[in-house]
């Protein structure tokens, strides 16, 4: 009977062992094992309005995982409906459900480079941003358009864009609007480091008139060696008083970007912008210049053209003059040029 009793519970031992080893074996297979395996390190974006079953459709879709098994008890365990974090989030091939899921859990995200492009306005900014990151479009504008918040940064509607340096960040996606314009603002001041403050007050501008100069450099060339040239002949035309008769301040007045040939009567609007018209700059950018546009700018080429003309090979680069007869001697042959490619606007 002794013996019996013993080989009952010497099986009852195994048997737990064997519950046990298999239990065990479960959790690490479930939870430890190499389980998801996308082609390449995939993202997931969680909004503000998704909820568990939509995490665990886009965990599922995005990570390819063998076993879901593992998510499913790990999310109960810690009640994640509770506990969702917005944010973007990393699958690498070969991650385990412990680190995919603890990783969301705790909102471990990973960071996004977020592109400040050299746009015309403000509206394509906002976009642009907001195609990038969980902040609405919408709201960013908003916020832009709010002149108490404008006036707190030192801005106004026409100079709102100087604040912006057209760059590429790491920032994470799900950040605030108003983290946003932290951040944006911190880049500024970076940029604007005591140097180039310097640079800026010695040929007599403001940074933000330093950003409306380098938007017209931006807008009449694409050739970088050749932007410190053209701002260098804008400086002397100021500082001589001379309107700085530049087209691409028409074309930006007349919100027509897409005009090749400025004519007399796209001169005649009245407008602060037509520089054909007003002896001094813009009251702001008509773009949103580039480090490298604002540094031609502070670098200026020192020189004593006061004219330029397009040249007539249509290379982007122009024929530099100055005085005004060689100057109509270049004007002539681009206009020939333009004559024979029958570009009439």
């Amino acid at each position: 009977m002794e013996k019996k009793k013993k080989k009952i519970l010497l099986g009852i031992l195994i048997f737990i062992s064997i519950i046990g080893i298999a239990g065990a074996g479960a959790v690490y297979y479930y939870l430890f094992a190499p389980q998801f395996h996308p082609q390449k390190t995939a993202y997931i974006y969680i909004d503000r309005d998704d909820t568990a079953d939509s995490i665990y459709n886009k965990v599922k879709a995005q990570g390819n995982p063998r076993s879901f098994i593992g998510f499913k008890w790990m999310a109960q365990w810690r009640d994640y409906p509770r506990n969702i974090h917005t944010g973007r989030y990393a699958i690498r091939p070969g991650e385990n459900t412990y680190h995919v899921f603890s990783r969301l859990y705790r909102g471990y995200q990973e960071p996004l480079n977020l592109t400040i492009g050299s746009v015309r306005t403000l509206d394509k900014l906002a976009r642009s941003v907001g195609r990038q990151l969980m902040i609405d479009s919408a709201e960013i504008a908003r916020t832009m358009n709010d002149s108490l918040f404008r006036h707190k940064l030192g801005y106004n509607k026409e100079t709102m864009a100087c604040l912006f340096i057209p760059e590429t960040y790491q920032v994470y996606w799900d950040m605030s609007v108003e983290d946003f314009f932290k951040r944006m603002r911190k880049e500024h001041q970076r940029f604007w480091n005591q140097k180039r403050l310097d640079q800026a007050k010695a040929i007599g501008m403001t940074p933000e008139e330093v950003c409306t100069l380098a938007s017209i450099v931006e807008e009449e060339t694409n050739n970088n060696p050749e932007k410190p040239m053209v701002a260098g002949l804008y400086i002397n035309r100021l500082h001589a008083g001379m309107p700085l008769q530049a087209d691409p301040t028409v074309k930006f007045a007349l919100q027509d970007f897409g005009l090749r040939r400025i004519t007399n009567e796209h001169l005649t609007i009245d407008s602060p912008y037509n520089t054909y018209r007003n002896p001094s700059l813009p009251p702001g950018p008509i773009r949103i210049p580039s480090p490298v546009g604002l540094d031609a700018v502070l670098n200026h080429a020192k020189h004593n053209y006061i004219y330029m003309c397009a040249k007539e090979d249509f290379s982007g680069t122009h024929n530099f003059a100055s005085n005004y007869a060689d100057h109509m001697k270049n004007a002539r042959k681009y206009w020939k040029a333009l004559n024979e490619r029958k570009i009439f606007n």
